[in-house]
């Protein structure tokens, strides 16, 4: 099993020199590559990533493309795995461009309008790999195992020789490579290991049964009853956000004048405006102010993921189609601010290492239109509906904690069949999900385990009658 461990630099101001430098070749190799391998497509070759690095090879050190103003190789002054790992993740990006392809998806259209209602339609999408822009990309290259060497809270890199480290490497192992990032103006490493089974997985710390229903006005609402808020820093920085991205679009304005054009225009392309150091202030800044948000939305889920798996032997969530929840203009905002995507991934990972079996509900089970009780369906509610009343059992819901016990019981109990869109009580022939596969009793498996929602409901109704 492998796991990374991402760990914060501390350079001098030659060695994020050089840092920065690199990361420009990755991105520079990067774009030859794409290029070459277009060109060789259109016609009619098959171009694969091993003939594309020694066709690059061969012209490296003479082109005089990549040469700087004194005709002298300028390859030569960076290590050679910065410019030579682009074309292995080359290979892998197409890879996995044809194989959505083969799974049915459809190329992605040019036009984000056109993207968009495929989006909402469901349809998945597959996207060729595009060239890198500088600011635009994200700064990274990466060092082979046998180049670098790691004593406590420090590493030897090639060329820049010893960087310190914020920490030192956790975990015991056979490390398999690194990559040096920057987000904002601070750089980092993350450092691959295989590790044993041993460290791998860890101890659950209890055995709960757990259905989670994400949302937005809860992050999470649990089957227990417990609502878990999210933080929401972007809504919380919006508006220092706006501030600060109106200053840095004042002085690239400035800058157009500067150069000659109008301060709306767009420029032609391959134009640079020159870059002032309060320009490079003010896009620090903004930097720094995005990376916060990012680091508090991340902070948030890693605990929840946490949490979930470490203290819960089964836990369900839904399938949910994120993307195309994003394409909502009204919801976006708020959708990317709590961050479901990252709380999915997460989960499946953190599952692994905690033997915890992670339910995926199928993406059409109607979670929060089943009456938990009794099991009739609600067909007219809406997203605006936040309580209703079964008129079958007459049992006050709420719509989250409601969803959230039935999403607990693909694990308690049975798999329950997909309810059909017409009528009450039909269903279809179909399980849950592929996914799941046959959900049997979890708490038979692993000792005596609370009542399902269903049954704590039932409980509660005969109390009060």
């Amino acid at each position: 099993m492998q796991l990374t461990h991402k760990i914060a630099l501390r350079p001098t101001p030659e060695q994020a020199d050089y840092f920065h430098r690199a990361c420009g070749t990755a991105r520079r190799v990067w774009n030859w590559a794409l290029a070459e391998w277009n060109r060789q497509y259109s016609a009619g070759l098959k171009p694969n990533a091993m003939a594309l690095k020694k066709q690059f090879n061969a012209i490296k050190y003479s082109d005089p493309q990549w040469l700087d103003e004194h005709g002298r190789p300028w390859l030569k002054t960076i290590h050679r795995d910065a410019h030579a790992q682009p074309f292995a993740h080359l290979q892998r990006a197409w890879s996995r461009f044809f194989a959505d392809l083969k799974a049915g998806a459809r190329i992605a259209p040019q036009d984000k309008a056109e993207r968009r209602a495929l989006r909402e339609q469901g349809v998945k999408l597959a996207y060729p790999p595009t060239f890198k822009k500088k600011g635009r990309s994200r700064d990274s290259f990466y060092v082979a195992n046998d180049k670098f060497k790691i004593e406590g809270q420090r590493i030897r890199l090639p060329l820049v020789g010893w960087v310190e480290m914020a920490e030192s490497l956790r975990f015991d192992g056979k490390i398999m490579g690194a990559t040096v990032s920057r987000t904002a103006d601070r750089w980092f490493i993350a450092i691959q290991v295989e590790v044993p089974d041993a460290q791998f997985y860890r101890q659950r710390t209890g055995q709960g049964v757990i259905g989670v229903d994400l949302g937005l006005k809860a992050a999470a609402t649990r089957s227990n009853g417990e609502r878990i808020e999210a933080p929401k820093p972007l809504k919380a920085a919006l508006r220092r956000l706006k501030i600060r991205a109106r200053r840095l679009s004042r002085k690239v304005e400035a800058a157009k004048v500067a150069a000659g054009f109008a301060p709306k225009a767009s420029l032609p392309k391959g134009t640079r405006l020159p870059v002032s150091n309060n320009r490079k202030k003010s896009a620090a800044i903004l930097a720094r102010l995005h990376a916060r948000v990012a680091n508090i939305r991340a902070d948030f889920t890693h605990k929840l993921t946490m949490r979930l798996t470490r203290e819960n032997q089964a836990v369900v969530i839904e399938d949910l189609h994120v993307q195309g929840m994003l394409a909502n203009d009204k919801l976006a905002r708020a959708l990317s601010d709590v961050g479901f995507g990252m709380i999915r991934r997460q989960m499946e990972y953190k599952a692994k290492r905690y033997d915890t079996r992670l339910v995926i509900a199928d993406r059409w089970y109607p979670s929060s239109r089943l009456c938990s009780v009794c099991g009739w369906q609600h067909e007219e509610l809406t997203l605006k509906d936040r309580q209703w009343t079964c008129p079958n059992c007459g049992t006050d819901h709420d719509r989250d904690l409601n969803a959230a016990l039935n999403l607990k019981r693909l694990a308690t109990e049975t798999a329950l069949p997909v309810a059909s869109p017409s009528g009450n009580g039909g269903t279809t022939t179909e399980g849950v999900s592929a996914v799941v596969g046959k959900v049997t009793l979890v708490r038979h498996e692993v000792g005596p385990q609370g009542a399902s929602g269903q049954e704590e409901n039932r409980a509660h109704n005969r109390a009060l009658s």
